[in-house]
């Protein structure tokens, strides 16, 4: 193995000295470099493979992002742009104040709000704070070298190139970046499930003028909207991932299947590449646009993904404040008067607007967790958000880690080490037949006993409801605390996060931890980290089965993973399509009522439901209607009254089952789907790929997969557009795709797909070619070592490089 390091290192050293030393004149051709000179002394060789995917080697941190940066602009300029305007907080400068902002880095409604907060973050100098901040509490010398060539890298691709498109195009807000930009871009990411959830109500969040003490939160209302928000952020942007131990495979290595769902359009997606220092650094994968590291991915020894977890990143300090003065709050019986911060955000054809923030020892005042979760400051109360990410700067280090780790245990060793992890968990396998899940993430110190001691009126209901405690803020005896093997206050040490190692599988859909494996259920973890003993999704369901079956079946080899993930098999139809197709047989004289009141013939329906194939491959007859049935169904009816059987905890995976026909909405929800269908023109029986689709230069390309309520593994959650015959566009779904195993061969086994492909310019030959492949069902071989790179038929190398 030291024999083949050393060749290989040797090997890439000498390409990238003699590719940066070629000629200018050198001329594009297959695997003959490019040269893109610009300023300074950063440089790099990108070597394209297959499908646009860049293979970026270089000699330092600093080079790898310089590279890592300028590929990116390359395929994602306008994307990476738009996003470098959000960080700024100059939306409202370009756009205008009210237009809708960029939801990929924060939940703000509108422009100004977005700039209103990130401008705030800028003027504190919160980011340089972080980046100043010592290891292992602050980003490493290789992040920060990472951080500062991704920009250099940026520039240099914006001065060398021509911009061709029309997003973006001569558009005045594409402009340099530094590496504060790019250091705030990754500061956003980390506090999406914090402050970032909550940025519409820190800058609308102002003292009352009236002196009544207002109406408080209606605890029962607010508990229920808490619950539904921190849900809809799993299933919105959840994932699969399952890592299988050796004892369950053909030759006793680990295997891995990840399986991110992501948005398709905007900042969070995926853009895949390969990155290489020689002898320092070999890793393959996904990373999230605008960032520098390798997010979900692979390296010769070990493979992981990530799925966003249970755990409630956030929690509010319920602000006792002075009768005099709503500006003050007692803590202890001391008056603390709130740090006011003065924020201007210039408009476009409008004046400058100014707001103030309002700050306090626990973090912002806020007034909303989002339109449906009110939290109003009256002359008595206000509440405080405290979001631990916003001290955390460190994910970047955490994926060098995973990067340079040989296995799970150095996975399970970085995450202990850099707890950098803001709402995800880890999932990950290794070519010695190790697997490994975790819950290791950054979430504040609440546990049940502290909960049960300061939580508030408010708390005590939302706390068991949603992991949200809402404490005591006037007592200094309700402060978070710190763990002694935590790297920063106020958050869990490593000690007490939710661990499975070595199980025959590890598994994870976005339910809580509980049950990563059915036959070995993880528990003794805080409540904010998420439920024990209740009803998993029907993804979790169907994805537990699925890989049980598998581990128990054995012998298992990548093109295993490949067949789960196209497998498109329906958890809810497998649970109620042929009762629903009995009840709908039987129905007088084939007619249901719809909403309207009229009479609708389901007998063909009734035809297609019993004729299904329960699964939603782009042939499949019925599931189009079997999808929109169930969503009017879940709709209208409780899921108490959906199923006769009800959730046991003694058979999570099991039940609930036996849909209850009966109901009334059963049939109003039928005769409704075969009207709708109807009106769109679109035939019940017809295929689902014919009206699941993308249109991509023109062309429509059929969508494989179903939507989260179905509950199946292949995720797609698509647009429905009646006028334009069904399914339209996918929203969010599948994204960066692997399959990962080994053979002794030195090289690994991967699969990889990128659902979207790796650019979004229409003029790209990489808007759709992966989309293709993942309407085909059909995957990329990776092309990970030396050989296999260079024998790549589309091979074609470009050097940049910095002159001084």
């Amino acid at each position: 193995m030291r024999i083949r390091l050393r060749r290989f290192t040797l090997t890439a050293v000498a390409l990238l000295t003699a590719a940066t030393a070629l000629p200018a004149a050198a001329a594009p051709a297959q695997g003959r470099p490019e040269r893109h000179p610009s300023h300074g002394g950063l440089s790099a060789v990108v070597r394209y493979t297959e499908y646009g995917i860049p293979h970026i080697l270089a000699r330092s941190y600093a080079d790898l992002g310089f590279g890592t940066g300028w590929a990116q602009a390359t395929d994602q300029v306008c994307t990476l742009a738009d996003g470098f305007v959000t960080v700024r907080g100059e939306r409202s400068r370009y756009f205008g104040a009210d237009a809708p902002s960029d939801p990929a880095l924060s939940s703000a409604s509108r422009n100004l709000a977005g700039d209103l907060y990130f401008r705030g973050v800028r003027e504190a100098g919160t980011v340089e704070r972080l980046l100043a901040t010592p290891e292992p509490a602050g980003p490493s010398r290789a992040a920060k070298d990472l951080m500062r060539g991704f920009a250099a890298g940026y520039n240099a691709w914006l001065r060398q190139n021509r911009i061709t498109d029309p997003a973006c195009r001569n558009a005045p807000w594409v402009k340099p970046v530094t590496t504060l930009d790019v250091a705030t871009r990754g500061y956003a990411l980390a506090v999406l499930g914090g402050q970032g959830r909550g940025v519409d109500g820190i800058t609308a969040a102002q003292p009352p003028t009236a002196t009544a003490a207002g109406p408080a939160p209606d605890a029962d209302r607010t508990a229920r909207a808490a619950r539904e928000l921190f849900a809809a952020e799993s299933a919105d942007m959840g994932s699969n991932a399952v890592a299988f131990g050796g004892a369950t495979t053909a030759n006793g290595r680990g295997l891995l299947l990840g399986n991110p769902h992501y948005p398709w359009q905007g900042g969070r997606r995926f853009w895949q590449s390969q990155q290489t220092i020689p002898g320092r650094l070999d890793v393959s994968g996904g990373s999230l646009l605008g960032t520098a590291t390798i997010s979900i991915g692979h390296n010769a020894r070990v493979a992981w993904s990530h799925t966003v977890a249970t755990g409630t990143t956030l929690n509010l300090h319920q602000l006792t404040l002075d009768a005099a003065d709503p500006t003050v709050y007692v803590v202890d019986g001391r008056p603390e008067r709130m740090t006011k911060r003065q924020v201007t955000v210039a408009v476009k054809d409008g004046p400058p607007v100014t707001r103030t923030q309002w700050w306090t020892r626990y973090g912002p005042v806020v007034t909303s967790l989002g339109a449906s979760v009110p939290l109003p400051w009256t002359s008595t109360t206000a509440y405080a958000l405290n979001d631990p990410n916003a001290v955390n700067l460190r994910a970047s280090d955490t994926a060098l880690g995973f990067s340079r780790a040989r296995g799970t245990d150095d996975v399970l060793a970085t995450l202990r080490r850099t707890q950098g992890l803001p709402w995800v968990n880890t999932i990950a396998a290794d070519s010695s037949g190790h697997s490994l899940f975790t819950q290791s993430q950054v979430l504040p110190r609440v546990t049940d006993d502290l909960a049960a001691r300061c939580s508030t009126p408010l708390g005590q209901v939302t706390y068991p409801s949603s992991g949200l405690a809402v404490l005591d803020g006037a007592r200094g005896d309700c402060a978070l605390g710190r763990d002694a093997d935590a790297v920063q206050p106020g958050i869990f040490g490593p000690a007490r996060m939710p661990v499975l190692k070595d199980a025959p599988y590890a598994e994870n859909s976005n339910d809580s931890a509980w049950l990563a494996n059915a036959e070995r259920p993880l528990t003794g973890y805080e409540r904010v980290f998420g439920n024990i003993g209740t009803a998993r999704s029907l993804r979790t369901r169907g994805a537990l089965q699925d890989v049980a079956a598998m581990a128990g079946r054995g012998r298992l080899t990548v093109r295993d993973l490949q067949a789960q993930q196209f497998a498109n098999r329906v958890p809810a139809g497998d649970l109620a399509a042929a009762d629903a197709a009995r009840a709908c047989a039987a129905l007088p004289g084939g007619t249901a009522t719809g909403s309207d009141g009229k009479a609708v013939d389901v007998s063909e329906a009734c035809r297609v439901l019993a004729g299904w194939d329960r699964t939603t491959d782009t042939s499949s007859r019925g599931a189009l209607l079997f999808d929109r049935l169930w969503r009017k169904l879940t709709a209208t009816v409780p899921a108490a009254r959906l199923w006769k059987v009800p959730f046991s905890a003694a058979d999570p995976v099991g039940t609930p089952n036996t849909l209850d026909t009966t109901v009334p909405g059963f049939a109003t929800a039928l005769a409704d789907s075969v009207a709708e269908l109807r009106a769109a023109g679109v035939g019940l029986g017809s295929r689902l790929g014919e009206h699941q689709v993308v249109v991509r230069d023109g062309q429509r390309i059929a969508v494989p997969g179903g939507t989260e309520s179905l509950g199946v593994w292949n995720k797609v959650e698509p647009v429905w557009n009646p006028a334009g015959g069904g399914y339209a566009e996918v929203s969010t779904g599948s994204s960066y795709i692997q399959a990962v195993g080994w053979d002794g061969s030195g090289c690994p086994v991967a699969r990889t797909l990128l659902s979207y492909s790796q650019s979004s310019n229409p003029r790209s030959a990489h808007l759709a070619d992966q989309t293709r492949l993942f309407s085909g069902e059909r995957w990329v071989t990776s092309r990970f070592c030396e050989k296999d790179i260079r024998s790549s038929p589309a091979l074609r190398v470009v050097v940049v490089r910095e002159r001084r």
